[in-house]
C-alpha cells in the first residue's frame, strides 16, 4: 500500500502544520490537542504500518469518540501531512559537523537512514508532493547548507542533496525488507544462505557462469548471505560521496578557469 503526501485541502493541511488555527474540542477536552493525536498516530504506524492507521483506531487508543478527532484534524489526508513533519523534526542538525561538505553530506544521510529505521512507514509514503510545514523546511534548509558556497548553482545543491537522500531510501528499503524477510519467515539470512547455499552449488556450473560463481561464492562467504544491507549502505554512500567530489573538484576548476 502506497499513500500520498499532498492529498489533503491545502488550505487546512498548510494551518494544522503550521498551528495557525488548531480548533478546541466540542467536548472541551483539556487533555487532547493536535500534537496528542499525531503522536498517537506515529506510535501506531512505527508498531504496524500505515495500514493499520485509521481514525477510528487512533480515536479508541485516546479513548474517545471518533468524531471528536475531526474537530482537531479534518482527516486522514491531513493527519499524514503532520505526521511526516513531526518525524521530519527529529534529525540532528548540528552546526559543527567536521570534515567539510563531505562531512557534512554523510552526516545527512545517516540521520536520515536511522529516521527511516525508527519510522519504517515512511517508505509507504509516496512525497512528490512535499509536506511543506516547519520541520520539513527545517531539514531541508539545513541539507541544503551542507553544500553552500562551494562553487554550485542552486539547481545543483539541490539536485545533489536530492541525490544523496535518493540513496539513502532506496538502500534502507532494502535494509528493512531484509528485516521483514526474516520476520515473516522465521529465518535469517545465514540460515537460508546456509540451506540454500549447498544446493546451489550441486547445480550451478561454474563454466557456464564463471563469473556469477566466483563473485557470488565471495560475497556469500563475506556475507553469511546473498547481500549485506549495511554494507550496501556504507559502500554506496562513500561511492556517491565521491561521485559529488568529482563534480565539485570539475565545477571549482571551472570556477578557477574564468
Amino acid at each position: 500500500m502506497v499513500e500520498y503526501s499532498g492529498t489533503g485541502d491545502p488550505a487546512r493541511s498548510l494551518a494544522l502544520l503550521w498551528r495557525t488555527r488548531e480548533r478546541t474540542s466540542r467536548k472541551g477536552r483539556p487533555d487532547l490537542s493536535v500534537d496528542r493525536i499525531v503522536r498517537t498516530a506515529i506510535e501506531i504506524a512505527d508498531a504496524e504500518g500505515l495500514g493499520a492507521l485509521a481514525m477510528r483506531r487512533i480515536a479508541e487508543r485516546l479513548g474517545v469518540g471518533t468524531m471528536t478527532l475531526y474537530t482537531y484534524v479534518p482527516g486522514k489526508g491531513e493527519l499524514l501531512d503532520v505526521m511526516l513533519d513531526t518525524v521530519n523534526g527529529e534529525v540532528a542538525m548540528p552546526e559543527d559537523v567536521p570534515g567539510g561538505w563531505r562531512g557534512r553530506l554523510e552526516h545527512v544521510a545517516r540521520e536520515n537512514w536511522a529516521l527511516y529505521q525508527r519510522h519504517p512507514w515512511m517508505l509507504q509514503v509516496a512525497t512528490i508532493r512535499p509536506v511543506l510545514g516547519p520541520n520539513l523546511m527545517a531539514k531541508y534548509d539545513y541539507e541544503l547548507r551542507a553544500v553552500d558556497g562551494i562553487g554550485l548553482t542552486e539547481i545543483e545543491m539541490d539536485s545533489v542533496l536530492s541525490l544523496v537522500l535518493g540513496f539513502v531510501t532506496s538502500a534502507v528499503r532494502g535494509a528493512l525488507e531484509a528485516s521483514q524477510a526474516e520476520q515473516s519467515t522465521g529465518m535469517t539470512d545465514e540460515q537460508w544462505w546456509g540451506a540454500y547455499a549447498p544446493l546451489l552449488s550441486r547445480v550451478l556450473d561454474p563454466n557456464r557462469f564463471p563469473t556469477a560463481s566466483r563473485v557470488g561464492s565471495a560475497a556469500g562467504a563475506a556475507y553469511g548471505a546473498a547481500h549485506d544491507p549495511a554494507h550496501g549502505f556504507e559502500f554506496g554512500l562513500q561511492r556517491v560521496l565521491d561521485g559529488i567530489e568529482t563534480f565539485v573538484n570539475a565545477r571549482a576548476a571551472e570556477l578557477g578557469s574564468d
